[in-house]
This record gives structure tokens, C-alpha cells and sequence, in this order.
């Protein structure tokens, strides 16, 4: 019994391994239900898979199934294209059981590259296997150390540690699953979007009972509990489904603590009076009041500007505190909104002037393919701070075409010029009156200090001057309060850690700027929009290997896209089996043949909309004489429109076809067809139906009529006949020839179009886009 098409196809295949070590495996950062098995199982699975492919069929337009020959060549045609092959289901899936214990759970295939007789799990599933680490040998069993079976089965296991049955295991698209929160007070806007891109990253499957981690992008980790699936069963496949997800407390006091936590965060919610403001869209030279607390951001967009002109993004604080801006432009290459670790564009330092400015240039390469630039205001607090009960920091916030140099930085240097009563303190710089210099001088000195190195003038006694600091390492970096010198700190002389390169791999930076350079280039967890499956997902590779940052500099393709693109599909036109990320030259290609392609020979017949040799699936103009249903004549009439002229006899001269012709011309202007349809001019019911007088209604009248016709026909110039079609075919010419009259294809392409597309207008028009040149590009 074949499959059913809601149920998927399953593969008999079953092998016992035992547990490789999780620091053995370290580097292919097994996440989620993902595991590794071995070469050997890959074959055994492929030998388990063996089926007959399916053949193809005829499918161009003139096929005639009366005709033996034609019938012939396709039954030929098609024993070429049936062959055995090999093929697994996707995704592949498996049902994981732990010997010792009875635990089950399913899993998907990340690669088929473990060591022989191992299988490698992440920890998602060696905690639901009941499997701890330390029970697993670090350093397996070598093949030829011998093993004592006098003790049956426990001595093998103690040897080579836990082993577990893994069997082949399809299981049903999941269309529902409820997930409870483990813990109280979990955010909605927390774990939502975490939820969907780790599962749609992640996981194949979805195990009954089973528990999942969802890591957050601060470090914080959500623990759920998956106890309900539909379809009912013990498990369920989430790849390429729509998963309807629920979330709900476990009890009614979790539910109440829930909800009284998101009720404190509510007090101060963005857009709350004590809050921080609520993001949105601004414009050109509207300002946007707005406020933030310590901690905390506030993501703007600007969705256009004059990307001939440089732009300025100013942020003008109002009270004194620190307040930061970061911009990182939205391409296909950033999508992650701008925080302090992970921006294109930040300012950090404090502000001299009370207004930080980002100015970027039209030329800048970070604004290629730029749709927006997202923009963020940032609270700054020293992490570990208690910043709980500070009130909101205001700002104001603008963007604006600024000159070609950008903005100028201001200047600590006096400005003025002393007149000739006039005289310049030496100590503080300003311009005092000669006559009380003196007495300013002795008060000066005795009260006021100047910075050496940014000239400032301080009290000497004052909070300012005891905190005043200057950075040796950045000698524009100084500052008067504790505040900004232990933010100068933090930013500058402080260890960071990415936090998306994982545990195995830790990066480490001695400033935030260069982590934030880190995240937005080469980091595996920079979130990109791939263009093969269009998710934004991790970009991946490798930061430590320089071929991988050249290859990604030569095809201009990220690790995940080099991957992603590998996958293959077929081309639409020819058929041909092609990777994703070859596409678009495939596709070029195409373009280029069918600038060469010579325009299809049409039936000579005036009101016969059908090409002359037949349209082949694949858009061949001589698909039905290529499979043996051709012409079959040399009037340029195509098989149908002959069909009527055609006997079976001897007829070298052409004798008894020019009788037939001529019977035929005589028929239609006596008689007519009788056909309502009909709009042939020579044809007693065209003319009737189109409005037109009688022409030849006896032999006598008619036969002068049909002489110069069978001369024009006998003189090989090429003149069109009229012979009455079906109805089908006089609308389809109707339609190629208003398709022709728009000016962009050829009247013959418009007709192959018509013809291969049974009439349809909107398949037409895309039949010609993808076999036909247009006149552009055809130099015509």
C-alpha cells in the first residue's frame, strides 16, 4: 500500500552506539535535539531508502496518442528517465532509547561525522536520556581491547559506558504544543521571539515531557515544559509547519506570581510617566522629546533620508546624565537592533557641549542596501550598580542633512581678543579690565586651578577638581565626576565577553568598542536576513579562520548562506538540479540563451493560432516534431490544419493536394462551416457572422476566386491560406496578436506562448518571460 500523503514515510533501521564524550564534540556546538552519528549509518539508511523514481511523461503540444510513432518515441522517452535511486526522507528523525533506564526521546541529524560505534547529544538531550556526563568515559574503548561477557550485559556497559538504541522514527508535522513556564514571572516580550528563532534553529522535533532551554540575548535562560502535542502522540516534527504555541502556568500561584511581577514592570513600562519612552519613527528635523532610565533602551527608526547628503543623528541631554547613542544601519547584513555590545556606529563619550553626534557619510560601505537606520538611546549605568528607583534621564533626540565635513567639534580654547584697556589672566584665561587685574590676579590664584591639559578652570577646593581625571591611554577622554570615569572604565579599560560565541570558544576584548566591531563583522551569532531562506538567522563560520572570512569576501556569502545555499532545487525552466546559491547565474544564463533563440515557424493558416512543430514542455519550439508528431507536409500548415488535406496515397506531383485544396476553398465559400464562432473572410459563414456580402456562391463565381489562392500557395512566397479552425485556436491567434500589439514580443513568440499555455493569458505573459526575448533584448 502506497503512503499516505499526511503520513510520513517510514525507514526500518535501528543500531545501538554508545555516548561520545560532550568534550570530544565541543567544537560542533551541538544545540537542541541535534545529533551525530556515523558514516556506516548513513549508508546502512541510504541501503534501508531504495525506491523507483517515478518516470516522466509527454507533454508537449501536438501529441497525438493515435499516432503509433509519437506513442513510441514517448514510451522510449520515458524508459530513459526511470532509474532506482536512493532517497531519505526529510528531515530525518529518530527515536533515541536509553538502555539502562527506558528514557525516550526523539532527535534530528545535524551531520553523519562520529566516530564509528559512537553517537554525540547535546545536553538538551543527554538530560532527558537521564544521562549525566560524568557517567561518560572520556577516552572511548579501543576495537581491540577485550571485553568480559561473563557477567552478560552490565560488564560491556560498564567498559564503554551508557549506550542507547537510536531507530530511524518519522513523526507527524506538529500543528499545537503547550508549553509551561517552569518558574514564575516570565515576560511575554522576553521569550516569544527567543522561542520561535531557537526552535526554528534548534530543533526537528518535539518530545512529550520533555523540557526546553531557551537562552536569552542577556544571559538569562526560560526553562518550559512541552506537555501537550497535536496530533496526539509521544512526539512531533517542527520543521516546515505552522506550530500554534501556547504558553500557561503550571498552577494558579505561579499564574499570580506571574502576573504581579509583569504588573511592577508595568509601573515603569515604556511610555509611562516614570518609564522610559516608547520607541518609533521619527523624521528629518523633528525633534523627539523623550526619556530613558538607567539600564534601559529606546529604539527609534528613521525609514528615509537623502542618501546623497551626509546625516547627522544629535542627542542633547538635559539634566547631566549619561546618556549614550548607537546607530547601526538595517541591511541584510544587520538586523539586530543597536546596543552598547553590538552597534555600527556609537557614542560614548560625555558630551562637552550637553549634545552627542553621529555624522555618516553617503560613501560610507556600512550604508550599502541600507532600508533604515535603527537608532538607540542608552541610559548607561556600571553593570552591578543598583540603579533601582533613579528617575528617568531626559534627552532630545534629532537627525539632519549635515555639510560635507560633518560638525565641528567645540573648542576649550578662549575666544576673543583682549582690547588695549584690556588684559588676558594668565591663570584663568579671561579678559579682565587692566585697572582691577591685579586684585583678580591675587583672588585667581588663590581660589582657581587650571587643567594643564584641557586648560579647564577649576575651584580649587571643589568636587569637581578632586574628581577631575584624564585617560593616559586616550588623551581626549577626561571627565570631573566618579560617574563618568568609572563609565570610561567600563567602555575602555574593561575585559568583555561575547556572548554569542559560545561557551566552547569564549572571545575576549579589552574595550566595548572593539566587541561591538567583533559582533557586527565576524562574530557566528551576528544576526543576518539570508537571502536563501529568508529568516534572519546567525550568519555562523568561523572568526579564527581567514579563509572563511576570504570566501566570505569573494562570494559575498555568509557561513550560514554557504550552507543554507548548498541546498539544491530545480530550475523552473530546463529543469536542471541546481544549488540555491548558483541560481542566479543559472538564471543568467538563461537570459543569454534566449537572446539567440530563432523565433518559432507558425502554421501558414491566417486563422490558426498554433506554431508549426509543436511546444515542448521545457519551452522547445519543436517539441512535437522532435517526438515524431510533425507537420507531415511542405505547405507550411501545421498537423491539425493539414489533418483534413491528408489521404493515403501516392502523390508525387502534388496533383490530388492541389484538388483538395481547391475542394476545400470551393466548400467554405458555398457552404460555409456552419460555425458561430467562425470569422474566416472566406467562408460563407465568417463573412455571414462578420457582416460581410456573399463571395462565390456557386461553382462558377467561386472558382475564379480560388485560382490566384492555389497560385500563391504553389509559389512558395509564403502567403497565408484560409482555412476555418476550431474556436479554441481563432481566439488563442486573437490573443498572441493583442499580446504582439504591446510592442515587447514578437507576434510568433506570442503564439508559442498562447499555444503552450492552453490560452491563458497571465501564463502566457509569464511563458514569455521565461522562453521568449523580448524585443529589447534582442536589439530589435
Amino acid at each position: 500500500m502506497a503512503d499516505q500523503p499526511d503520513q510520513p514515510r517510514q525507514l526500518s533501521w535501528s543500531a545501538s552506539f554508545r555516548v561520545a564524550h560532550p568534550s570530544r564534540t565541543a567544537g560542533k556546538d551541538l544545540r537542541g535535539d541535534k545529533i551525530l552519528l556515523p558514516q556506516s549509518a548513513l549508508e546502512q539508511l541510504l541501503a534501508a531508502s531504495t525506491t523507483t523514481g517515478p518516470s516522466t511523461s509527454h507533454a508537449f503540444t501536438a501529441f497525438d496518442p493515435y499516432n503509433p510513432y509519437s506513442v513510441a518515441d514517448a514510451r522510449r522517452e520515458r524508459s530513459q528517465f526511470r532509474e532506482t535511486h536512493q532517497q531519505l526522507p526529510h528531515p530525518l528523525m529518530f527515536q533515541l532509547v536509553n538502555q539502562k533506564n527506558g528514557n525516550t526521546v526523539y532527535a534530528g541529524i545535524r551531520e553523519f561525522s562520529s566516530s564509528e560505534g559512537e553517537v554525540a547529544l547535546g545536553p538538551h538531550l543527554l538530560e532527558a536520556l537521564g544521562i549525566p556526563q560524568s557517567d561518560i568515559p572520556e577516552i572511548p574503548p579501543a576495537e581491540n581491547d577485550i571485553i568480559d561477557l561473563t557477567n552478560g550485559d552490565d560488564a560491556k556497559t560498564e567498559n564503554d559506558g551508557p549506550q542507547i538504541t537510536v531507530k530511524a522514527k518519522q513523526l507527524p508535522k506538529g500543528t499545537y504544543v503547550r508549553l509551561r513556564p517552569l518558574e514564575a514571572g516570565y515576560d511575554p516580550d522576553d521569550w516569544k521571539a527567543l522561542l520561535e528563532r531557537q526552535l526554528r534553529g534548534e530543533f526537528t522535533t518535539l518530545t512529550k515531557g520533555s523540557m526546553l532551554l531557551i537562552r536569552g540575548v542577556k544571559g538569562e535562560e526560560f526553562r518550559f515544559l512541552a506537555d501537550k502535542l497535536q496530533p496526539e502522540g509521544d512526539g512531533i516534527c517542527v520543521v516546515d509547519t505552522d506550530l500554534e504555541v501556547d504558553i500557561e502556568p503550571l498552577n494558579e500561584e505561579q499564574a499570580r506570581e506571574t502576573l504581579r511581577q509583569i504588573a511592577a514592570k508595568t509601573q515603569r513600562a515604556p511610555g509611562t510617566a516614570s518609564g522610559s519612552s516608547a520607541g518609533h519613527a521619527i523624521d528629518i528635523w523633528k525633534d523627539v522629546e523623550g526619556q530613558v532610565l538607567p539600564g534601559d533602551y529606546v529604539d527609534y527608526e528613521l525609514p528615509s533620508w537623502d542618501k546623497a547628503r551626509p546625516v547627522a543623528i544629535e542627542l542633547s541631554t538635559q539634566d547631566g546624565g549619561e546618556v549614550d547613542l548607537y546607530v547601526s544601519p538595517k541591511t541584510n547584513r544587520q538586523r539586530a537592533v543597536p546596543r552598547n555590545t553590538e552597534h555600527v556606529f556609537g557614542e560614548f563619550s560625555s558630551p562637552k557641549d550637553g549634545v552627542k553626534r553621529i555624522t555618516i557619510q553617503p560613501t560610507n560601505a556600512e550604508l550599502e542596501g541600507a532600508e533604515s537606520l535603527l537608532i538607540s538611546v542608552h541610559g548607561f549605568t556600571v553593570p552591578g550598580t543598583d540603579s533601582e528607583g533613579e528617575t528617568p534621564r531626559r534627552y532630545t533626540l534629532r537627525a539632519k542633512v549635515a555639510d560635507g565635513n560633518g560638525s565641528a567639534a567645540s573648542s576649550v580654547e578662549p575666544t576673543g581678543s583682549p582690547t588695549a584697556d584690556e588684559e588676558r589672566c594668565k591663570n584663568c584665561l579671561q579678559i579682565i579690565p587692566k585697572r582691577t587685574m591685579v586684585l583678580h590676579e591675587n583672588f585667581c590664584l588663590r581660589n582657581n586651578i587650571v587643567c594643564p591639559q584641557c586648560r579647564n578652570v577649576f575651584q580649587k577646593r571643589s568636587e569637581e577638581w578632586e574628581n577631575h581625571w584624564h585617560c593616559p591611554t586616550h588623551p581626549d577622554a577626561y571627565g570631573s565626576t566618579t560617574e563618568s570615569k568609572a563609565k570610561h572604565e567600563y567602555i575602555q579599560h574593561f575585559q568583555h565577553t561575547c556572548p554569542s560565541c559560545g561557551p566552547s570558544t569564549p572571545f575576549t576584548f579589552p574595550s566595548l568598542p572593539e566587541l561591538a566591531r567583533h559582533r557586527t563583522t565576524v562574530c557566528p551569532g551576528k544576526l543576518i536576513l539570508c537571502q536563501f531562506c529568508h529568516l534572519e538567522v546567525p550568519q555562523e563560520g568561523d572568526p579564527l579562520d581567514p579563509s572563511s572570512e576570504a570566501e566570505t569576501v569573494l562570494s559575498g556569502l555568509t557561513a550560514h548562506e554557504r550552507a543554507d545555499g548548498a541546498r539544491t532545487t530545480d530550475c523552473h525552466l530546463c529543469g536542471a538540479i541546481v544549488r540555491l546559491r548558483d541560481m542566479a547565474a543559472h538564471a543568467a544564463n538563461h537570459e543569454l540563451d534566449k537572446v539567440a533563440r530563432p523565433k518559432p515557424a507558425v502554421c501558414r493558416n491566417e486563422l490558426c493560432g498554433r506554431t508549426l512543430h509543436g511546444i515542448g514542455p521545457r519551452g522547445q519550439v519543436n517539441g512535437g516534431t522532435r517526438m515524431g508528431q510533425g507537420p507531415g507536409n511542405d505547405l507550411g500548415l501545421c498537423s491539425l490544419c493539414f489533418a483534413p488535406l491528408y489521404v493515403n496515397m501516392h502523390d508525387p506531383e502534388g496533383k490530388a493536394l492541389r484538388r483538395r485544396i481547391e475542394r476545400r476553398y470551393l466548400t467554405q465559400l458555398m457552404t460555409g462551416c456552419g460555425k458561430k464562432w467562425c470569422a474566416n473572410e472566406w467562408c460563407k459563414t465568417g463573412r455571414a457572422n462578420r457582416g460581410l456580402e456573399k463571395l462565390g456562391s456557386s461553382a462558377a463565381a467561386a472558382l475564379p476566386l480560388v485560382k490566384p489562392l492555389l497560385e500563391q500557395l504553389e509559389s512558395g512566397r509564403g502567403e497565408p491560406v484560409h482555412f476555418c479552425v476550431d474556436e479554441a485556436s481563432q481566439r488563442r491567434k486573437k490573443t498572441a496578436e493583442m499580446l504582439a500589439a504591446e510592442g515587447v514580443w514578437e507576434l510568433e513568440w506570442c503564439i508559442a506562448a498562447m499555444e503552450a499555455e492552453g490560452g491563458n493569458l497571465d501564463r502566457a505573459r509569464r511563458w514569455l518571460g521565461d522562453w521568449a526575448p523580448s524585443k529589447v533584448a534582442a536589439g530589435r
